[in-house]
């Protein structure tokens, strides 16, 4: 049943719509978003949209959803976030860690234990991999976790656009609630992992990519080890291709993440040593701008941040990236929070410089009072 249009908040533009979306099935509010791609050659949902609508529905009990004719316009009225096992078939326009952002954000708060299989791209150039998730995001998840009984993600199968054919499964346990926390020590990197991985292509461009991104990282830690995936027949997906997905863990385990794959076949020929160099450069990049949650999953952490229990959370970030500040905003217009945020003096207790703040190279401790979230359960 549709909501009162009273209660319904409303948005224009395809933009931050995930964001939209998953605060309202977390929030129980409604929202109406029009005006989408209105002056594009082809206005309305995309297809990997709808596609993200289909596993909202599938997550939940009691989703009212309507769409205009041509797609420009469309309520969405959340129900309950129910979990259990499901299947999803994802769009191969967008790689897996496009729903797995939204998974990951709303698994705690499901009825049941949550166990979802994804099938798609695993890796592309537009979203973070799964490798990405498996090694950053659930560790993020993990710190809000009083005991962790069984949170993982595991890669069955790869795949590269544009026909994908990779499959992931993640299992997230029925979580009461999250607790708060207090991070403002990144430490320093202790050791550097990753994986290069060639798919339906010469294993030998995996050698080439681990001795390229080794070259870069052994000029400033001894300690890095990298995993050759070569894999075989339906396990390396439908389409050629090769990439590299490495992170570096710190002293007080906290990890950054890099991603980097080949073009994909119709476009320019890729380069293995390339590929792993930038990799690695992405890599000290990320390390460089410090904090204690990789900049990739900034938004991640500050809804955790929000839903704790009815106690003060501090986390120390890198600079924020223009999708967290959104997402700051966004918050406070689905549950009235009000993060603060100031500047993080360094290690040697010395005042930011002001100029450092509005260029957006500094890092930030952001504090919040949770909501103290209760789940239907």
């Amino acid at each position: 049943m549709a909501a009162d249009n009273s209660n319904v908040l409303c948005f224009k533009g395809s933009n931050y719509m995930r964001q939209r979306l998953l605060l309202s099935v977390v929030s129980g509010k409604a929202i109406r978003i029009t005006d989408i791609r209105t002056r594009d050659d082809e206005p309305g949902l995309k297809e990997y949209e709808v596609n993200l609508l289909r596993l909202l529905d599938k997550m939940s009990n009691g989703t009212w959803l309507e769409v205009n004719e041509t797609g420009t316009a469309f309520s969405f009225t959340p129900g309950s976030l129910i979990g259990g096992s499901l299947i999803h078939e994802c769009c191969r326009l967008r790689g897996i860690g496009y729903y797995l952002e939204v998974i990951l954000a709303l698994a705690p708060f499901c009825k049941k234990s949550l166990n979802i299989t994804l099938r798609g791209v695993t890796n592309n150039q537009k979203d973070p991999s799964v490798d990405a998730f498996k090694n950053g995001a659930l560790a993020v998840l993990r710190r809000f976790m009083v005991v962790d009984p069984g949170l993982e993600l595991i890669i069955k199968k790869r795949g590269m656009e544009p026909q994908g054919g990779g499959e992931v499964t993640l299992n997230c346990p029925n979580i009461k609630q999250l607790k708060p926390i207090m991070l403002k020590d990144w430490g320093k990197i202790k050791r550097v992992r990753g994986t290069m991985f060639a798919l339906r292509v010469s294993p030998a461009l995996s050698n080439r990519m681990v001795e390229a991104a080794k070259g870069v990282f052994l000029q400033f830690i001894p300690d890095v080890f990298f995993t050759v995936d070569h894999l075989k027949g339906q396990c390396a997906g439908k389409s050629p291709g090769f990439g590299a997905s490495i992170y570096a863990e710190t002293t007080t385990d906290v990890f950054y993440t890099s991603d980097k794959v080949s073009n994909p076949p119709t476009e320019k020929h890729s380069v293995p040593e390339d590929v792993g160099k930038e990799a690695a450069w992405a890599l000290l990049d990320e390390i460089s701008g410090g904090g204690c949650i990789d900049s990739a999953f900034q938004s991640l952490c500050c809804l955790y941040m929000a839903l704790t229990t009815k106690d003060v959370s501090q986390c120390v970030i890198g600079p924020l990236s223009p999708y967290t500040i959104e997402f700051l905003r966004h918050l406070r217009k689905f549950f009235g929070l009000i993060f603060k945020l100031e500047p993080f003096k360094n290690e040697e207790n010395v005042d930011v410089d002001d100029n450092e703040l509005q260029l957006g190279v500094a890092k930030v401790l952001l504090t919040c009072v949770g909501v103290g979230y209760q789940k239907l359960s």
